[in-house]
């Protein structure tokens, strides 16, 4: 690898100090490294140059970001944690040099992770949208109980009354799914999560289903018949809203994104680190 997109969370390296560091130590080794503001919703996609990787330089919400804005291309990603408990940006700043030493060398594994699609389609038409971690149906407004009917492959499967669905990947397993109580899975598996976030019942856990498997989530009339007024949220950032009568379909997307691995611990290597600093 020669050629580097690098995306820098400007609030996590305020005076460029890492991102410096970086240039210097491409320029120095006979590589490049392209800068692009982390809030740009659009990469330099055509240009003569061939980018081999994006390096990230955050956290996992930067991470997530330069995920859903380079799905397009075929660009791998190397997350460098700038943040504090941190799953996708891998490298800790202390050490990037060993980590770009690696890349220079090609001694990586790529793993092309699963993202969802989410399809909001109601009565003006549809909306699609994808994330790599997670889609998430959550409240506008008051803290009211919300209804919830989910169907898998156009059968019926339950009504929930809880704060909110999420419905994850198993690279966002580690995210909101982890929080409200969802299962960890390991971030190469092929599955869909459908996990609630505080159900108003006793024996409502999480499910698991196979990737090839489609989720609808319907929103029904509320509590009295009244409108229910949601939300979807893809990765936290793009949000659209639902309201009674609408409904989102969940797949597996047609796209992936690459993440590059530079050390060989295992899953549970890690996730045991991650668990004693959290």
């Amino acid at each position: 690898m020669k050629k580097f997109y690098l995306i820098t969370n400007e609030v996590k390296d305020p005076q460029g100090i890492v991102t410096k560091k970086i240039v210097d130590y491409m320029e120095r080794h006979g590589a490049s490294a392209v800068c692009i503001e982390n809030d740009k919703q659009a990469f330099l996609y055509g240009s003569e140059e061939e980018i081999d990787c994006a390096l990230v330089l955050g956290g996992d919400g930067t991470m997530l970001r330069a995920a859903r804005n380079m799905m397009d291309s075929d660009i791998p990603l190397l997350g460098i944690n700038l943040g504090t408990l941190g799953y996708l940006a891998e490298v800790e700043s202390a050490h990037v040099e060993e980590a770009l030493d690696k890349l220079l060398q090609n001694q990586f594994i790529r793993e092309n992770r699963m993202m969802l699609s989410g399809r909001v389609e109601n009565q003006d038409g549809a909306e699609e949208d994808y994330a790599l971690n997670d889609i998430v149906i959550s409240r506008c407004g008051s803290l009211q109980i919300l209804t919830f009917h989910i169907y898998v492959n156009g059968q019926f499967l339950n009504a929930y009354c809880a704060d909110g669905m999420i419905v994850a990947t198993p690279t966002g397993s580690t995210a909101y799914n982890l929080s409200a109580g969802g299962p960890l899975v390991k971030p190469g598996a092929k599955m869909l999560l459908l996990t609630p976030v505080c159900p108003h019942t006793l024996n409502t856990r999480s499910i698991v289903f196979a990737p090839e498997d489609e989720i609808v989530i319907e929103i029904p009339p509320g509590k009295d018949g009244c409108q229910q007024i949601m939300e979807a949220s893809y990765d936290g950032s793009h949000k659209i809203t639902l309201r009674t009568g609408d409904r989102i379909v969940v797949r597996r997307a047609d796209k992936t994104t690459g993440i590059l691995k530079l050390n060989t611990e295992s899953f549970l290597s890690v996730l045991h680190k991650k668990i004693g600093e959290g």
